[in-house]
């Protein structure tokens, strides 16, 4: 048994593409984290105790709150924060970029795929995530483009199995 067996990742969508924007009072909002929680739960009880989170804003935030959580209740999973690169927060609103602190401070270990932002790094940290990985989440709104896009089908390229959530 390899160590992807039991890692997860994520992928999924930044505010901006997320039909309630950052207003996550929205009840279709709640109702997203609340099924990102539970697929969480599965993907334990499938075996999973290693989730790896790229750490952008929107969906990655959820995800890794949902991940968090439920280690407060299990103590056998672990949370890994992929960055992409130093300045991955630069330019972010300050609220943002201290929900990103206080999730990085929280996670058990943080990788960083590459020191100074370039062109590439976030779809390098998404292939270090999915190649590290024996299962995807994703929240996904089908649009043929983007990052969770470029994810999903590179997961399909390396045989990761993917489970997808509408937003």
């Amino acid at each position: 048994m390899s160590e992807s067996d039991n890692t997860c990742c994520f992928t999924g969508h930044r505010p901006e593409r997320l039909p309630w924007g950052a207003s996550e009072g929205n009840p279709r909002c709640a109702a997203l984290k609340t099924r990102l929680r539970l697929t969480v739960e599965q993907a334990c009880d499938r075996g999973m105790q290693h989730f790896i989170c790229g750490m952008a804003r929107g969906c990655d935030f959820y995800f890794a709150e949902a991940v968090l959580a439920l280690r407060q209740q299990r103590n056998d999973i672990t949370l890994e924060a992929a960055v992409p690169c130093s300045t991955q927060a630069r330019g972010w609103p300050e609220a943002d970029r201290q929900r990103y602190r206080l999730l990085l401070d929280a996670c058990d270990r943080e990788t960083l795929v590459q020191e100074h932002y370039t062109r590439g790094c976030m779809q390098r940290r998404n292939r270090y995530m999915v190649d590290h990985s024996g299962l995807l989440i994703a929240v996904y709104d089908g649009s043929p483009a983007g990052g969770t896009f470029g994810t999903i089908h590179y997961a399909l390229q390396r045989g990761v199995p993917y489970i997808e959530l509408r937003p």
